[in-house]
Order: C-alpha cells, then sequence, then structure tokens
C-alpha cells in the first residue's frame, strides 16, 4: 500500500467507479466466478520480524524503530524494548522525496545493533536483499517500476519491476546481496553499524526514490537493532559517529495514524512500525481428514495476505499479530509484506478419468462477505494489485515426467484473473504434490488467491503416479 504509487503508474483505485466525460461515472464491468473459496491452511511461525514502513516517507532524520530499550536515553518513547534473540528478520521500506531548496540531496539509511548483555553477539546473514527504486549508481541495486506483461517466466536474466519486486524475489531465490557480509561480529557494550545505504534522488526526475531492504538473520545472543535516517554533505554519508547520536531520539516523524480496531467507517490501515510475530507461513492443503487433495470439478481458491475487511468470504484473517507497536501506526501487519508463503498440494485424482487442473494466482476484487465465489473485472484495470515471483514446483513438464523448480513473474491488475502459472494432469489414481512459494512484495495491495481451475479436456496424455 505504498504512499506515492501515484508517481509511479500503480495508483490503486477507491473503488469500482471509473471517470467519464462530464464529471459522471459509471461502474466497472464485474463478473462472479461462482466457486468455493477456502480458508488457508497451516498458519504463520514465531519468527519475530522488524517491520519498518512508518514513516514509508521520510521528511527528517531520527529513529525510524528501534527495539533498543528506552531508559536511560534522551527520548525514551522512541525506543520498544523488544529484544531479538535467534532467529529474526528485518523488512524496512522507505520513499524520500527530496529537499525543496536542493536538487541533488541524498538521505542515508543505516542498519545499527548492539548486544544486549555482556557477552559478544554473531550476527549471520541467512539471505539478504536491497534495492532503489530508481539508481543511477552501478554499485546499488536498482530496479525501476517497468511496464512488464502479465506473465514471464524467470530465467538467466531475472525478470522484476520495482524494489520490492526486486528484493523478494532474489530472497525467494535464497540470496544475498554483496552490499551485505556473511556475518558480523557484535563487541558488547557499543553500537555498531551494520549498513549505511544511500536514497539519493539527484538526477531524478521526479525527485522521488524508494529502497527496500529484507534481511533474514541468525543471533548467537541478545540483540538490538534499529534503523535510522540521516542527512550527509556533498553525496557522503554522515559521520560514523552520527548513528550513536541519533540513538537518543527523537523519531523520524510517522504518517497515517491507524483507524482504531472495531472502529465503523472507511478504514485506514496505516503502515507497521513494530515487531511482528511471523516470518512465513506454512501450509499442507488437503481435503478434511484426507492426507490429499482430490483434483477437484469446480474451481477452488486459498486467500494470500487476507486480511480485515478483506477475508474474501472466508473469516479468515493471516495479518501478522504485532508484539509491539509505536502508537498511532498500524495494530497488525497488514499485508504481510516481507512474509514468505510456502504451500504444498498433495494432490490426486480419485475419478476414474483422467483429469487436469491449472494452477493461478489470481486478483480478485476485495471483499469481506461470502458472495458464492469470487468477483473479477470483464476489463483490465489500471491499479497494479502485485508485482512479484511465484516458484513452483511440480507442474507439467515436457516429458513424462513432473517439472521441477520453476520461477515466474506476474503483474496483476485489480480484480484480475490468472494468468494460469501452468497445469497439473493426472491419471485416474495418480498423485503428485505441487509446492508453491512466494514472499509478499512491497507496493503489492492485498488479497491475493491461489486457485485450482478444472480443464475440461487434458491438454496433454496423463501423467503416471509420481511421489
Amino acid at each position: 500500500m505504498s504512499l506515492l504509487r501515484l508517481f509511479y503508474g500503480v495508483a490503486a483505485l477507491a473503488s469500482l467507479a471509473v471517470p467519464v466525460a462530464g464529471g459522471t461515472a459509471v461502474a466497472q464491468p464485474v463478473e462472479l466466478r461462482p466457486q468455493r473459496v477456502a480458508p488457508l491452511p497451516g498458519g504463520l511461525d514465531g519468527v519475530p520480524l522488524v517491520n519498518d514502513n512508518n514513516p514509508e516517507l521520510i521528511t527528517a532524520a531520527g529513529i525510524l524503530i528501534s527495539t533498543f530499550a528506552g531508559k536511560g536515553r534522551g527520548v525514551s518513547e522512541a525506543h520498544l524494548d523488544a529484544p531479538l534473540d535467534g532467529r529474526f528478520d528485518l523488512f524496512s521500506h522507505h520513499v524520500y522525496a527530496g529537499k525543496a531548496d536542493s536538487l541533488d540531496s541524498t538521505l542515508w539509511l543505516a542498519v545499527v545493533a548492539q548486544p544486549r548483555g555482556a557477552a559478544p553477539v554473531t550476527l549471520r546473514v541467512l539471505a539478504g536483499s536491497t534495492a532503489l527504486s530508481q539508481s543511477l549508481d552501478p554499485s546499488q541495486p536498482g530496479a525501476p517500476f517497468l511496464p512488464l506483461p502479465q506473465l514471464m517466466p524467470q530465467g538467466l536474466e531475472p525478470v522484476y519491476a520495482g524494489p520490492g519486486s526486486r528484493v523478494a524475489t532474489e530472497l525467494l531465490g535464497r540470496q544475498r546481496s554483496a552490499l551485505l557480509p556473511a556475518q558480523w561480529t557484535l563487541p558488547p557494550g557499543q553500537l555498531s553499524t551494520l549498513l549505511v545505504v544511500p536514497l539519493p534522488v539527484r538526477g531524478l526526475d521526479p525527485l522521488l526514490n524508494g529502497r527496500n531492504l529484507q534481511l533474514r538473520l541468525q543471533s548467537s545472543g541478545p540483540v538490538d537493532v534499529a534503523t535510522l535516517a540521516a542527512f550527509g554533505a556533498n553525496g557522503q554519508p554522515p559521520p560514523p559517529q552520527t548513528w550513536a547520536v541519533l540513538l537518543d531520539g527523537p523519531l523520524s516523524p510517522k504518517e497515517h495514524r491507524a483507524s482504531p480496531k472495531g472502529a465503523p467507517g472507511p478504514m485506514i490501515y496505516s503502515r507497521v512500525s513494530g515487531v511482528q510475530l511471523g516470518s512465513t507461513w506454512t501450509a499442507r492443503i488437503t481435503d478434511p481428514g484426507k492426507p490429499y487433495l482430490a483434483l477437484p470439478s469446480t474451481p477452488v481458491s486459498w486467500p494470500i495476505a487476507a486480511l480485515e475487511r478483506g477475508t474474501l468470504g472466508t473469516g479468515q484473517i493471516q495479518t501478522a499479530a504485532l508484539r509491539t507497536i509505536y502508537p498511532g501506526t498500524a495494530w497488525a501487519a497488514h499485508g504481510n509484506y516481507g512474509v514468505e508463503y510456502d504451500l504444498t498440494l498433495p494432490l490426486r485424482n480419485t475419478g476414474t478419468a483422467a483429469a487436469a487442473v491449472q494452477l493461478a494466482v489470481e486478483s480478485p476484487l476485495k471483499s469481506d462477505p461470502a458472495q458464492g465465489g469470487l468477483r473479477f473485472n470483464t476489463s483490465p484495470a489500471k491499479a497494479v494489485m502485485f508485482r512479484g515471483t511465484v516458484e513452483v514446483s511440480g507442474l507439467d513438464g515436457a516429458g513424462p515426467r513432473p517439472a521441477g523448480r520453476q520461477g515466474f513473474h506476474l503483474v496483476l491488475r485489480n480484480g484480475q484473473q490468472g494468468p494460469a502459472l501452468g497445469t497439473i494432469t493426472l491419471a485416474p489414481g495418480a498423485e503428485r504434490s505441487v509446492r508453491v512459494r512466494l514472499i509478499y512484495p512491497a507496493d503489492a495491495t492485498p488479497p491475493q488467491v491461489l486457485s485450482l481451475l478444472p480443464v475440461k479436456q487434458s491438454p496433454t496424455p496423463p501423467a503416471t503416479s509420481q511421489p
């Protein structure tokens, strides 16, 4: 739910009304696809994720988020007092629009950490990536919002559009950015600067840039982490001592106060600034009481990133709970940005004839009550709701055996069906396990669905049973 989507050409539609000449509006034609929509099985793990997304638009230097204890610091309320230990993640997404009096200003973002105790701490990078919306510096990975086709296979040349798309794609591939070391050793009693990266606007039109950063970390002991923002001079980062001074406060101004939980009327989700519980949603999708999922004869879908007032009739809210937050920010991790979905479908053909289904990730129109199916636009909408990579194993291959791991980059607009990622064809009694992985990318707008769509006639000869 990016603040400045208008600049990127991906503004979300406020309603189904489309302006027409004369200032009147007509309803966007919508169709209902009758089908079953079921809650997604499984659930989130308990891995803490430091979610740093409020403010999204940074207007002043200061603390963005801090898990340090506030006692003894200049502005105690600027700290969440939430130490991290063992496995934890960091998701950080921010935008900088430059200074009114300068065309070449650069905002610098830093990640700092310190052991909470008298022993050194080793912080290992299991995976991590960062990217700018626009980069004129070859040393800084960039990912402009390119107008890509709806579906593109991932190959030797990676496909992405926007920093959220690139970072999620690289993290899904278990990569570690060249900007990141394999690990840091943090001495006790002193602040260590893990990473300093720029958010430049020089040479850009408009003066606007964004950065997404995601880290998967393993700590050998309790540690505190903070992200900070500061300005440098002449395009250079601030002096190293700046970060220790900034950690005494104040906060960089927050934005968009959330609607109180349960309040009537329009809902302002706001953005997250806190520590959530949950980094990966793992699910094995089967029929009730069965170890398998029978190939369906009618369409069936499961929500991805279902949220408050957007459960698609399932009543399921997948949003990660927040262990601690700053006042006025989102009270839940709406959107589950940075969360991995790892879904297994153990399919079986329980019929007496060969059968096939297509697998798709789709972006139906957001709704909460059950409607007997999913609603889709009958003509393309402008608003892009999802840009990211989906990894699938177990689709039909070129030969008799199913395909291995494949990546597909999707661009889904509001209310858009499909496209099919591939087909699963099974002979009577045959089984096949299909695995779907994605990391919910920044700049996406939930919810989406994972769908199985029956094929009337198998396009390929039926596959034999596979383990």
